[in-house]
């Protein structure tokens, strides 16, 4: 049987973009599920479509590229034998602020299934800044004819718009061969940073691992600082992460100073041993969409305590594989800190290993993928 051939295409970041994100991380780990579906991929365009600033005119020049590069596209795909043609357009991450100008207009012409990942519709963004970027982004949901959630606070509002049938759960995964080797030495992690670091090895260790960016990375941060100036029990931060707020960040933080490890950026392979040599992995995660470091902890067996923002509580089990609290109360993640300081962790390492590979492995997302885009592609 020949693979089923996919156009590939992400609004917000290309996959093999030089900016690192958790927004990157998923569409490497979509483009890698669908190879591991037996699909034949090609990445259709790296456009990047973001608009953050809600700027009509460039709303419309963005539409009139993405529009140009489509046309480009169905024009080279029409030269093509039909048996090389993509047979799906593949969308990854849709919403107002990165609108698909090009998959709707390409699967149109050439009468595929248009198919999108982690889709969300606002419908209070009808009117204002992004009124045409929201009408434009409605409308390319509306002709999707599946929608894989990754999270599943999306599916409200998306309900809305498309029949729920269209709605297809697919929980945030990671390819957990990356992790299912001998685990990390967590005794030997701990020694060699606190060698590297100046950390006290008997002291608990928290642990974030967040890009330092200006809006919700920021915010988190600041929140974390907040909530860290309430905890009662000693502890050590281990910090991972740098950007542009770096200054921002390490202003939030002054005044706990004596008591954080800056890291800095780490490369891929260095973190599951940082994972495993941390207590508690913590992060307020104010309006993430649900954190893949929050299951790349859990998969080293971190335990996490968190907000339960958007899709959080899907990846997290709120009193076994860590804990959450409301999103923005800094009081409530403090407290959350204590309780897990003041107890025995090795049943929460145990169960957040086990939660993530038996839920969000990568062959799973494959299974999924492999039966619906079967079904639309008829395969």
């Amino acid at each position: 049987m020949n693979p089923i051939r996919v156009a590939f295409y992400a609004p917000l970041k290309a996959p093999d973009h030089a900016e690192p994100s958790g927004d990157r991380t998923v569409a490497r780990l979509l483009l890698q599920a669908l190879k591991r579906a037996g699909m034949e991929v090609q990445l259709a365009s790296r456009l990047r479509a973001r608009v953050g600033a809600g700027d009509a005119a460039a709303q419309r020049r963005l539409a009139q590229k993405g529009h140009v590069l489509a046309d480009r596209l169905i024009a080279k795909y029409r030269k093509w034998p039909k048996r090389q043609r993509p047979q799906i357009w593949f969308t990854y991450h849709l919403y107002y602020k990165a609108v698909d100008w090009i998959g709707p207009r390409v699967a149109a012409a050439l009468d595929i299934p248009y198919v999108v990942a982690e889709a969300s519709h606002a419908p209070k963004r009808a009117s204002g800044p992004y009124a045409f970027s929201h009408a434009a982004a409605e409308a390319a949901v509306r002709q999707a004819a599946a929608i894989f959630c990754l999270n599943p606070a999306d599916k409200e509002c998306l309900a809305t718009i498309v029949p729920r049938e269209r709605l297809i759960d697919l929980p945030p995964f990671l390819d957990m061969r990356r992790f299912a080797g001998e685990r990390p030495d967590r005794a030997l992690g701990r020694l060699k940073l606190a060698t590297h670091y100046h950390l006290d090895p008997n002291l608990p260790w928290l642990l974030t691992v967040a890009m330092m960016r200006p809006g919700d990375k920021l915010a988190s941060y600041e929140a974390l600082a907040e909530a860290l100036r309430h905890v009662r029990r000693p502890y050590q931060l281990v910090l991972v992460g740098d950007g542009a707020a770096r200054a921002s960040v390490e202003h939030a933080f002054q005044p706990l100073k004596g008591r954080i490890a800056w890291l800095g950026r780490q490369p891929e392979a260095a973190l599951p041993e940082i994972y495993a040599a941390a207590d508690v992995f913590v992060w307020p995660a104010i309006n993430e969409a649900f954190g893949m470091v929050l299951l790349e902890a859990q998969a080293c067996g971190c335990p996490v305590i968190a907000g339960a923002s958007g899709g959080v509580p899907a990846i997290v089990v709120d009193g076994e594989t860590g804990w959450l609290s409301p999103p923005g109360d800094t009081a409530a993640l403090a407290a959350d800190i204590d309780f897990a300081l003041d107890r025995d962790l090795a049943p929460q390492r145990l169960a957040a290993r086990a939660h993530a590979f038996a839920e969000h492995d990568i062959e799973t997302a494959a299974a999924r993928l492999r039966s619906l885009l079967g079904k639309l592609a008829g395969a």
